[in-house]
């Protein structure tokens, strides 16, 4: 499949590679009974190119987190009576997110007591973009922040009942009125608004864009954490352009390329499985034949 000429393509990567040279991602998640989501957006984002991924998880479930997958690292913060992060977490979570050039916070984070300030300092601290999911959106709705006190670059990824808590009046339930109000939310916040589900949308500063690919088989558990890892490492990577060398692309065209590459996996995955027996990992296996059509050198755009 041809990607959109308008998408940015991946750059092959020079011979004399190192992993530090591809960026290093936080994913900031989990709680008792959600060890598998953050662990989810960390191995899409070590599928899409990041040199290192960290998994920040309350400690209780930091060794399931860890069995996952060899490659992921692992650590273990405090935690609440409840298997949540503490906020005795939060100045290790400022720490390593110090080190990091994209972050991730949301899949499986829970809804214990100190999760809205722990969301709200990554909004107002992180100098780096941060993709903001799941329960991070469910911390930040209540006052949805101003852009202009982030300190840097920020991605929204809600699906239809996400957004609703940031935007209620006017929406509906009619998809025009939905993608309407994604628009707002990304101009009241100055981030990008990627709205999953059906043609998702990427919105940000004035401009839209739906993505082409994808299915409802991807209506499952753990595809939008997949997602938002992606999205996180390509953050940390150049893109190669017919106009010039490669550099870092803008956010929101990070978003649209993300969010091209997670619907052709999904796909991908349906077209070998169906739709019915898609599972997240399923779009995980699927994510390197789905990148192999967004090389420069193969689609030039």
């Amino acid at each position: 499949m041809i990607p959109p000429a308008d998408l940015p393509r991946l750059a092959r990567r020079p011979r004399a590679s190192h992993k530090h040279d591809y960026g290093r991602v936080v994913v900031i998640g989990g709680s008792s009974g959600m060890a598998g989501a953050p662990v989810l957006a960390a191995l899409a984002a070590l599928r899409c190119g990041a040199g290192l991924v960290e998994v920040l998880v309350p400690e209780p479930i930091a060794a399931v987190a860890a069995s996952f997958d060899p490659c992921l690292m692992v650590r273990g913060l405090p935690a609440d009576g409840d298997g949540a992060f503490a906020a005795a977490a939060d100045p290790s979570i400022t720490a390593r997110v110090a080190g990091a050039h994209a972050v991730v916070i949301g899949p499986g984070l829970g809804r214990g007591t100190a999760i809205p300030g722990i969301v709200a300092r990554r909004w107002t601290e992180a100098r780096v973009p941060t993709v903001f999911d799941a329960d991070a959106l469910w911390a930040l709705a209540p006052r949805p922040p101003s852009g202009g006190l982030a300190a840097g670059p920020r991605i929204l990824t809600p699906h239809e009942g996400e957004l609703g808590r940031f935007v209620t009046a006017g929406t509906g339930d009619s998809r025009t009125a939905l993608e309407d109000a994604a628009e707002r939310l990304a101009e009241a916040t100055q981030s990008v608004v990627l709205l999953k589900g059906p043609d998702t949308l990427v919105t940000h500063g004035g401009r839209r864009w739906h993505n082409p690919t994808g299915n409802p088989g991807m209506a499952t558990g753990g595809t939008g954490d997949g997602l938002a890892g992606m999205i996180a490492a390509r953050c940390c990577q150049p893109c190669a352009s017919p106009r010039g060398p490669t550099a870092r692309a803008p956010v929101g065209d990070v978003a649209r390329l993300a969010g091209w590459a997670h619907g052709r996996a999904g796909d991908l995955a349906a077209a070998q499985l169906g739709e019915v027996s898609l599972t997240a990992r399923d779009l995980l296996a699927h994510l390197p034949a789905a990148l192999l059509e967004l090389l420069a050198d193969r689609h030039p755009a």
